[in-house]
């Protein structure tokens, strides 16, 4: 059932992208906002620059996404680095996409840590504290994109960021909230009508069904589409045509 009108909730549609795969112009009409991959889990310099230019033709949000230096897994294998090692990896890819906008006269927006860094730092209060820190020494006013009840979101506002509570559009969840790991079967959803009633419900009800059966309470600012997904531009619009047949505004966090 339609959520009625005088009570119109807002949603925020991300997806990542710049990472070298081929629906970035496609999925630009049915987001909100895009994590742009900063160079080191993927994308380069010219990468970055044609993904702000079409978010600004688009009225996409411009977010950094920044993950650990492995082309080779994609930024998705675990890495233990030192504290300043971490902090400085962070911050070497955040100022490289805000140097870029700057000069294109565009404005950063959010940053959303990428794959193995998102999920450890999820996990991992010292972890959290350093990403939060070299976003709010680079730009106070940038917000953090982080998965819901994780430490990412508790650790940035401790620190005063603005944060947004992501949920996933494609993945499942463990019955402690956490994402469901890609090495296990179940860790993806594949079909769309799976995708849209998770959807719904997370928005709707702040609630998801984890793997077992249980219920996990979460809120939802912005919802996660991975733009190298096979059914990425399906989920997408599938999910945009079902926000606007319920009433929910789609819209960047503020």
């Amino acid at each position: 059932m339609p959520v009625p009108y005088n009570c119109m909730l807002t949603i925020d549609i991300n997806c990542d992208l710049g990472e070298g795969f081929p629906n970035d112009s496609l999925l630009m009409p049915f987001i909100s906002s895009a994590n742009i991959a900063c160079g080191f889990h993927a994308g380069d310099t010219d990468t970055i620059k044609r993904t702000i230019e079409n978010c600004v033709k688009n009225k996409v949000a411009i977010g950094a996404h920044p993950g650990f230096k492995d082309r080779a897994n994609f930024g998705r294998t675990e890495m233990v680095l030192s504290d300043c090692e971490l902090y400085d990896v962070v911050a070497e890819q955040i100022e490289l996409v805000l140097n870029i906008c700057t000069e294109m006269g565009a404005m950063l927006h959010h940053v959303k840590p990428h794959g193995a860094m998102y999920n450890m730092a999820a996990r991992d209060t010292t972890m959290s504290y350093i990403i939060a820190g070299a976003i709010k020494e680079i730009n106070p006013s940038l917000i953090l994109y982080g998965l819901s009840n994780s430490f990412l979101i508790s650790e940035a506002e401790a620190l005063g960021l603005k944060t947004a509570s992501e949920v996933f559009a494609d993945r499942t969840y463990t019955p402690e909230g956490m994402l469901t790991p890609r090495s296990e079967a179940n860790a993806l959803l594949h079909s769309t009508e799976e995708s849209l009633s998770q959807v719904l419900q997370m928005i709707t009800q702040h609630q998801v069904i984890a793997t077992d059966g249980s219920i996990v309470s979460l809120k939802a600012d912005t919802i996660c589409i991975h733009g190298d997904g096979a059914h990425a531009l399906s989920f997408a619009a599938a999910i945009f045509n079902s926000m606007k047949d319920n009433n929910i505004l789609i819209k960047p966090c503020s």
